[in-house]
């Protein structure tokens, strides 16, 4: 029996996930003991409870795992599918805190789930469950603006995270912080702009900044930047969507995109914006005008490419096929779409594989810039724009005077903008996922570690260690 398979013979996501951290902790010397508080899920939450949808009680199943408490609250999204399970949470539960630790936002991490398929059921009966599952978290203290803060995450959206709020608003009547209770709201419900396209943005930031890298860019026959490289990315939900529409607008060449019906292949180039017209207009990314489809989904992962972006559901790329990918890199948009028996066989073949607990973390990222927000009651930019404005106005009739030289509309209008919510939000992205691709980068250069995602667990780790020491727990 495998060792990432449970007594059951099924495959074990959260033993995946041991495996790479154990990778990882062969570079750390620390006491054992702490390692294993650190690799361990603190509290796991199982509960089942009814719902009437339509003449019948369904008794429904759902979950919230708080995998860390060394900071808090904890943090991580709420999925609705029928492959919701045990193992599945507390994986994600666990890539929450070490994604939380690399790119330095102060959570624990967690995770939710509720199985049942969101497709199938009325927006009515799923508000009923929603609301039901948030007022179970509430009666056993799992959701609150310092103890747990959900997010959307597959099969969820705004929707859900505006239900949520309201719950807890009504059973937690007069807390003046219960906006911060959730992350991924509406804007008119407390929500920050530019979290929808956070994730994918995030990703697209690390991709972008491993093609600055010229090192890397040789190692694996390509030029240095993004222009003219071919992209397949796998999933168009609101991940893979944003990174594609990212990635179109900086010059690559998405040549393929795959959903779960099929793919559709372009050697020349797919228009993202398009794509996407057709798949809202007939369901389906099949028979676009400007495109080949593919039938087999799994078969354009194998296409020749220079990067390829898993942007949907784990373990798609596993020992099986791993040796038909053709791809120079992989980015991990989705958490854990690469098994370890395929990680080594990659690895082998000299593939660059920029792991999913650094490369979707900019979701997180801006859920954390959401609960600030939330917390301090103010808009981001509400306080300087204008001054900042005014500064910028002043400083151009400096320059206009001093050059004697009259600046175009344009040009002015361009320079004297203040900073809007959204460009704050994104420059902190930005920003963190810069830090974060170097700060790996720099720790497997002094460590000789072999590959990224280990260099990743170990940052983490350590910062992780370093939180505990200083709470004094581990003397």
């Amino acid at each position: 029996m495998s060792k990432n398979q449970n007594k059951t013979g099924s495959y074990s996501f959260f033993n995946c996930i041991e495996k790479n951290f154990d990778k990882a902790a062969r570079f750390i010397s620390i006491e054992k003991g702490l390692l294993e508080q650190i690799k361990a899920c603190n509290s796991v939450y199982r509960m089942h409870f009814p719902v009437k949808i339509g003449k019948e009680i369904k008794v429904i199943e759902a979950y919230r795992v708080q995998h860390s408490h060394h900071k808090l609250p904890c943090k991580g999204g709420i999925r609705y599918s029928m492959k919701v399970n045990q193992d599945e949470i507390m994986t994600l539960a666990a890539l929450m805190t070490y994604k939380c630790a690399i790119v330095d936002v102060p959570f624990g991490g967690a995770k939710g789930g509720i199985k049942i398929d969101p497709q199938t059921i009325s927006s009515e009966n799923i508000e009923k469950i929603t609301r039901r599952y948030t007022s179970e978290l509430i009666k056993k203290n799992f959701i609150g603006p310092g103890i747990d803060v959900p997010a959307p995450d597959y099969g969820t959206g705004e929707r859900e995270m505006s239900w949520i709020f309201d719950t807890f608003l009504s059973l937690r009547s007069g807390d003046v912080d219960a906006l911060a209770c959730v992350t991924g709201k509406p804007v008119s419900q407390g929500g920050v702009r530019g979290r929808k396209e956070a994730t994918g943005l995030g990703v697209f930031y690390g991709i972008r900044e491993l093609c600055h890298v010229k090192e890397d860019m040789y190692s694996v026959g390509l030029d240095v930047g993004l222009v003219g490289k071919k992209i397949i990315i796998q999933g168009l939900g609101n991940v893979g969507y944003h990174a594609a529409s990212f990635f179109h607008e900086s010059g690559a060449i998405i040549i393929a995109l795959a959903e779960r019906e099929g793919a559709i292949y372009n050697e020349k180039g797919l228009n993202v914006s398009k794509v996407f017209l057709h798949l809202k207009n007939n369901g389906s990314i099949l028979n676009f005008p400007e495109a080949k489809n593919i039938e087999n989904t799994e078969k354009a992962l194998e296409l020749e490419c220079d990067i390829l972006i898993p942007a949907a559901l784990e373990n798609v790329i596993h020992k099986n096929n791993a040796n038909r990918i053709k791809a120079k890199i992989i980015g991990e948009a989705a958490n854990g779409p690469i098994t370890p028996e395929a990680d080594e066989i990659l690895d082998k073949k000299g593939v660059i594989i920029v792991p999913d607990i650094y490369l979707n973390a900019g979701g997180v990222t801006v859920s954390y810039f959401e609960w600030l927000k939330n917390l301090s009651h103010v808009r981001y930019g509400r306080m300087e724009k204008k001054f900042r404005e005014n500064v910028n106005a002043e400083f151009l009739k400096v320059i206009e005077t001093v050059c004697k030289k009259t600046i175009s509309i344009e040009e002015k209008k361009m320079i004297l903008r203040g900073p809007r919510e959204i460009d704050l939000v994104r420059s902190g992205l930005e920003d963190t996922m810069i830090n974060g691709f170097h700060k790996i980068c720099d720790l497997k250069k002094s460590l000789k570690i072999e590959n990224m995602r280990t260099a990743a667990f170990v940052l983490s780790i350590n910062k992780i260690i370093d939180s505990y020491e200083k709470l004094g727990i581990f003397p």
